[in-house]
């Protein structure tokens, strides 16, 4: 991708026991395989204050947290990450890679939670400047899978009910329905190789980032 174009801003969604972060690296690897300028980063995360927040979000003590009070940390987080990590990357014309975005807070605060939607969607096109992924993965994983793969995490998300994922997973579904021109569905069944194989398929022919060598 040559200096002056902008660049490309993919983005990875799913629940956790997804894999969707291993799918993310391999993803970059072979993006850089083929001479691509990446980046990977995370949310909430990637920076000082983002990591700060991720810490907040994740500790069980903070079981108290209000659904507004979630939805606002993580959009700070956002806010921070845009404006000092992606978008400088953006303009230099490199690859963003980013494990969760903003359609992770309309699937979990707003589905999951029961905010608004249009109230969670306001809230993250003001933190972001209206920054919008040019390609959204979501990685779809079964219940019982996804709770088989996160036994013995005890973070303060993983503690909710198994009625929460399946409100969030439902509402990754809606969005891949409502905003077909950038969000995908991909089947996490199988074995890795197998996932990555329909992840490039789907970047390829959407963004054409990744020929037959």
């Amino acid at each position: 991708m040559g200096s002056g174009a902008r660049g490309v801003f993919i983005t990875f969604e799913g629940l956790d026991g997804s894999g969707k972060s291993t799918q993310m690296e391999l993803l970059a690897d072979a993006l850089r395989d083929r001479g691509h300028d990446v980046i990977t980063t995370r949310e909430p995360g990637g920076t000082g204050l983002g990591e700060a927040v991720r810490t907040i979000l994740l500790d069980p003590a903070q079981h108290g947290m209000t659904s507004r009070a979630e939805a606002l940390l993580y959009s700070a987080a956002r806010a921070q990450l845009v404006e000092t990590v992606i978008k400088p990357a953006l303009d230099e014309g490199r690859i963003v890679l980013c494990d969760r975005y903003l359609d992770s807070s309309l699937a979990y605060q707003a589905y999951g939670r029961g905010l608004q939607v249009e109230d969670v969607l306001t809230l993250n096109i003001w933190a972001t400047e209206c920054l919008f992924p040019d390609l959204t993965l979501v990685l779809v994983v079964d219940e019982q899978q996804r709770a088989g793969r996160v036994a013995g995490v005890s973070d303060r998300l993983e503690s909710e009910e198994t009625s929460f994922f399946e409100r969030a997973a439902e509402g990754y579904r809606r969005l891949a329905s409502d905003h077909r021109h950038r969000i995908r569905l991909i089947d996490s069944a199988g074995s890795i190789d197998d996932v990555q194989g329909r992840l490039r398929a789907v970047v390829e022919e959407d963004l054409g980032l990744l020929p037959v060598q």
